[in-house]
């Protein structure tokens, strides 16, 4: 049986981000008589308990077809509902995104450190969904796969909705060759190139992931040294899986923890307006045959990492307002 489709929703985006879409539940024992009785159990004890009722009596609330609705509205099982959250203002990452490659169907982005791929937490607005979308006027790009905020290089979206799947698949399948370059301190003692197996998990609220002794390994990474400067290494990292985490862990447990690391082998609060020492690593290449073209591609990044080129300039990026 197909599912019947979604109603087109009756709001536009703002600054790239989607209305809130809700679906009331079926609701045999008649426990809402209304519409505002649903939404005041739906956001009891969160955020959303403050804002809607102010939405409401604002008209900020829609139906299908761009109903106004009211709180003492009848509640309709399964119907649909729009809104747009209040969202406070972000400071802007000062940072351009660049894209490396464009068709119909595909766009791989180049992004800057300190920008989140997609909407979470805190970053809504300022991401790079977010701002590819309301920058370009792909209002229904998606991100076939996430890169760490604090990670520069290259993101692959679709553009339009009926590929998203297919692109989506690649990484799942692990049909995309992947290639990171990081910059951590040299020790020539150390024996390379090495792959490194071991078991990472991640707790949600906790910040750092961490290694299982014994574990059963979920994460593969092959680490090899491209060449170095002084005492620091220029290294490339070719990862199997795609843990969080997953090269930063790996590189600390080597004892070379990647330059300008705010977690790994210690976890530390910088500012988060504070864009001096960028973390020194990045999504260099993706590699892989289009699923929807049939094009191979091998897309490189065009950013360097910055305390390669010159450590002073990496130590001397944008500061917090207020510091000296």
């Amino acid at each position: 049986m197909r599912r019947r489709p979604l109603p087109p929703a009756p709001l536009p985006q703002v600054a790239g981000i989607d209305p809130v879409r809700l679906r009331l539940p079926s609701d045999p024992d008649g426990l809402w008589p209304d519409l505002g009785a649903y939404l005041t159990d739906r956001y009891a004890g969160t955020r959303g308990a403050e804002t809607m009722p102010g939405l409401l009596r604002a008209g900020r609330v829609l139906g299908v077809g761009g109903r106004v609705l009211r709180p003492e509205d009848p509640y309709e099982p399964g119907s649909y509902l729009w809104f747009h959250r209040d969202m406070p203002p972000e400071p802007a990452v000062p940072f351009p995104i660049g894209v490396v490659y464009r068709d119909e169907h595909l766009l791989v982005a180049d992004k800057p450190h300190f920008l989140a791929t997609t909407p979470r937490g805190s970053h809504v607005t300022q991401t790079a969904l977010a701002r590819l979308r309301d920058e370009l006027d792909l209002p229904a790009l998606s991100p076939a796969h996430r890169l760490d905020r604090l990670t520069a290089g290259l993101v692959m979206f679709s553009i339009r909705p009926e590929d998203r799947g297919a692109y989506q698949l690649l990484f799942q399948n692990r049909r995309v060759g992947k290639q990171y370059e990081a910059l951590a301190p040299l020790d020539p003692a150390l024996a390379l190139p090495r792959t490194l197996r071991s078991r990472i998990e991640k707790t949600r609220g906790v910040i750092a992931a961490a290694e299982i002794p014994g574990g059963e390994p979920n994460a593969e990474t092959l680490v090899e040294l491209a060449e170095s400067k002084g005492d620091t290494g220029r290294y490339r990292l070719t990862p199997h899986t795609g843990r969080t985490h997953q090269l930063r862990v790996h590189m600390n447990s080597l004892g070379l923890p990647i330059l300008g690391d705010p977690v790994y082998p210690k976890v530390t609060d910088p500012d988060p307006l504070d864009y001096r020492r960028p973390l020194q690593l990045l999504a260099r290449v993706l590699e892989f045959t289009d699923p929807v073209t049939g094009i191979a591609h091998r897309l490189e990044s065009r950013r360097t990492l910055e305390a390669w080129e010159d450590p002073t300039a990496w130590d001397a990026g944008p500061r917090p307002e207020g510091t000296a």
